[in-house]
């Protein structure tokens, strides 16, 4: 049975690629039955009925999977942010790290519009840099951080982009992949924020990797992550935990927590501590699932 990527879904449709070509499929009935709906992405076993044409068989097993955009099996997500226009958000750029961490994607942080930003913040963006890269994140900037630079991260990747609204990320796709000429969302002046735009999910080759053709989510809720996980998707935390008293130390009021006598040294970043107990608020806040008989 022929194994291949979907690499398009369109009104009912999923283009999946075998050995270089694309077979336009459909997918069975009991998918439905069986809660499934295939996703871009995904790895699939399908049966060729002529050429080009065939039926989904199966859908294999998902390394993991993001809403919006509708993609499965990501390996790299550029989280853009804007340093001005709209304003740097340390609480927003951790949430999508942590959301990342959760699904075992790795971030590489995009700062855009460093060009108009003053010598202050772009001094402040240096310190965040320096910090956020002794964790374990690539940090660009729009500035010196040509596509060239950037589109070296694809290579053997699938990867998608998210991040602020009105941060650029339309205009950054545009400008690795000229062809697709995205909606750009103008920035509303009074609300600071850029108009969502929406298309369907394709997936695009360039410099050897595959690369979502669509931004991704602008706002994080933590839907998914459990609390007693939370700590372990800030890399600093987890690798402070081994000497904290108590192994599944929440670092909030826990005695001889060596996460939070780091914060008090300053090895870790005071926001992202911060950051960390709003999130778990927010967690507990959540309200439960209930699963449906």
């Amino acid at each position: 049975m022929p194994k291949g990527q979907i690499r398009k879904a369109l009104s009912g449709f999923y283009y999946v690629y075998h050995e270089g070509e694309t077979y336009q499929t459909r997918g069975r009935g009991n998918f439905r039955n069986r809660n499934i709906t295939p996703l871009v992405g995904d790895w699939v076993e399908f049966e060729s009925t002529n050429l080009t044409d065939g039926y989904l068989l199966e859908v294999l097993e998902r390394e993991n999977e993001l809403i919006r955009p509708p993609v499965s099996n990501v390996d790299l997500g550029v989280v853009v942010t804007s340093c001005v226009q709209p304003n740097f958000s340390y609480n927003l750029l951790d949430r999508f790290l942590v959301t990342l961490e959760s699904k075992r994607i790795k971030p590489i942080i995009y700062i855009t519009k460093v060009d108009i930003a003053s010598d202050d913040v772009i001094e402040e963006l240096q310190q965040m840099r320096e910090y956020y890269e002794s964790i374990g994140y690539p940090v660009l900037f729009s500035e010196n951080g040509k596509k060239e630079k950037l589109t070296e991260f694809f290579t053997d990747n699938l990867t998608v982009f998210m991040g602020q609204s009105g941060a650029g990320k339309s205009t950054l796709l545009n400008n690795i992949a000229p062809q697709l000429d995205l909606e750009v969302g103008e920035i509303s002046e009074a609300l600071g924020r850029g108009r969502h735009t929406t298309r369907h999910v394709e997936l695009l080759e360039i410099n050897g990797g595959l690369v979502a053709d669509t931004p991704g989510f602008s706002s994080i809720e933590f839907l998914e992550i459990e609390l007693e996980d939370l700590p372990k998707e800030f890399p600093e935390f987890l690798e402070a935990s081994q000497f904290c008293k108590f192994r599944e130390c929440m670092h909030h009021k826990e005695p001889k927590c060596e996460v939070k006598h780091r914060v008090e040294t300053g090895e870790i970043l005071q926001s992202r501590y911060d950051n960390y107990l709003q999130f778990a608020e927010e967690v507990k806040a959540r309200k439960p699932k209930y699963n449906k008989k």
